[in-house]
């Protein structure tokens, strides 16, 4: 590249997050391979491993006897979200005691704008270190990041990828496009295993093919105007941010042994629903329809979708909810993980009365504060305070779960 770019993104990827969390928050830990589990079942799989781990080959998706099997002295522990997300808090405060934070993208990710001199090579290192020793004297040492810093958030994130644990990468606009052609497609965000097999179609094969390609046909490559956006994030470009909205609130649970069976299931995913309401309302939105998913020991999954008239009504969400259930066809088959989502969404002020209660709306405001009132009560003394008895069997089931890109508010989503 001939026009020299400023660096305008920092970007910090903490490694190997939930494990480092149980690693600083338990010594015993430090230094051993240590894998994180949804349940403590040998028939579930790894959602993280310590690098110790992955040196053996554990990573996220290994399944506990593979894992075992790879690494025999690995420490296999149970997930405690609600601590990953306290520490998530603390560690963006760090990060904000160096400079601004510009945007949380993940629990374990975020992005720092680099302005002045801050964009000169030199003092954006010394920032980067900065914040790493800050992280380590008022969070913790086993709270490593690897940092990433570029003329923009996308190329930031892949130089934060290009050296882990712990690293420091920088990507100039001289380094473009040179310095990433030693990657594979794969390690560029946004290219998965279905995007890599396309772009192969289109004879893109390399990085350096990806780089060498020009907006037009990119776009060609990956049928939409996102191709001439990859075009322009490789080159260094700022692009602006682009409106996203929440397509659906979902929950999901591996069932421990002693719930696979169809009556804890069924209390399971009730209580997944009442949370998934509550979470819906918190956001002020409403859904028009409710998916429910099964999968079984044999990996054999029954899935069904109700739609229901837009409403942020738990009630109506479990009618749809028992109506789906009693439609599952018979089986002697054991659930293993089952999981709801609320899709269809709108915001809450676009929901109109139905116009199929003859009572003037009466049952739906009474419905509305019933949601209110169990909505306060739970808050203000627990989650369990209140509930709808279908979720009865499932009260210490189904806890608190971190999803890609979603931080779990501890106040409406804390078990």
């Amino acid at each position: 590249m001939n026009q020299s770019i400023p660096l305008r993104a920092l970007y910090v990827d903490f490694n190997s997050y939930f494990a480092s969390v149980e690693q600083q928050l338990r010594p015993r830990l430090r230094g051993r391979p240590v894998g994180v589990l949804p349940v403590l079942a040998e028939t579930t799989c790894c959602i993280a491993a310590s690098y110790e781990a992955k040196a053996f080959g554990v990573k996220t998706g290994t399944p506990v006897y593979e894992a075992r099997r790879r690494c025999p002295e690995i420490v296999l522990v149970e997930a405690r979200p609600p601590l990953y997300v306290e520490m998530h808090h603390q560690l963006v405060a760090a990060v904000e005691s160096c400079t601004p934070v510009d945007r949380v993208l993940s629990i374990d990710e975020m992005v720092c704008p680099l302005t002045g001199s801050e964009q000169r090579r030199d003092k954006a290192l010394a920032l980067a270190y900065l914040i790493k020793s800050t992280i380590a004297a008022q969070v913790g040492a086993y709270l490593r990041c690897s940092i990433g810093i570029a003329p923009n958030t996308f190329l930031a994130k892949v130089a934060s990828n290009m050296q882990k644990p712990d690293g420091c990468t920088v990507i100039e606009s001289a380094d473009l496009p040179r310095i990433l052609h030693r990657l594979e497609l794969r390690d560029i965000h946004g290219i998965g295993r279905a995007l890599e097999a396309r772009l192969q179609r289109h004879g893109i094969a390399t990085v350096a093919q990806l780089c060498a390609a020009n907006a037009a046909t990119l776009r060609v490559a990956w049928g939409s105007i996102e191709g001439e956006r990859m075009h322009a994030k490789l080159r260094g470009e700022k692009l602006p941010g682009r409106e996203t909205r929440r397509a659906s609130v979902s929950h999901s649970h591996v069932l421990p042994p002693e719930l696979r069976n169809d009556a804890a299931a069924y209390s399971v995913l009730h209580r997944l629903l009442q949370k998934a309401a509550m979470r819906l309302r918190s956001y002020a939105l409403i859904a028009g329809n409710v998916h429910l998913r099964v999968k079984y020991r044999d990996d054999s999954v029954w899935r069904a979708d109700q739609p229901v008239d837009p409403t942020s009504d738990t009630l109506v969400f479990l009618h749809a909810f028992d109506a789906l259930w009693k439609q599952r066809p018979p089986t002697r088959r054991k659930p293993l993980a089952v999981g709801v989502a609320l899709n269809a969404l709108d915001d809450a002020g676009h929901q109109s009365r139905s116009l199929f209660n003859d009572d003037g709306g009466r049952s739906q405001e009474a419905h509305e504060r019933l949601n209110a009132v169990i909505d306060a009560i739970n808050l203000r003394y627990g989650r369990n305070s209140l509930y709808f008895g279908g979720a009865h069997q499932a009260l210490a089931a189904a806890p608190l779960r971190i999803a890609f890109q979603h931080i779990p508010d501890l106040e409406v989503e804390g078990d």
